[in-house]
């Protein structure tokens, strides 16, 4: 979260899940970043985050910049310097 915060990044995760089960995996895995519930998977369909099923949700990292373009997208968990470096 440093490397974020020093970078002007607002890291957040982007779930299908109802937004009264992110409570408890947020507690349980202690995120300190903001959850946000994609039930209908819209952001997860315009990302093209979803796997080839058009449900499952497939992990992917996307820096959108200040002005609104995409500087960094990836599938997996990349590397955090990789993911700095593109945000400026």
């Amino acid at each position: 979260m440093t490397k974020f915060q020093k970078a002007g990044i607002q890291p957040f995760g982007v779930n299908p899940a109802a937004v009264t089960s992110h409570a408890a995996y947020v507690k349980k895995l202690r995120f300190n970043f903001p959850l946000l519930s994609d039930p209908d998977r819209a952001i997860a369909r315009a990302y093209h985050a979803l796997k080839d099923d058009g449900q499952g949700i497939q992990r992917s990292v996307y820096v959108v910049k200040r002005d609104g373009t995409i500087g960094f997208a990836q599938r997996g968990s990349p590397d955090v310097d990789d993911m700095v470096a593109h945000a400026r």
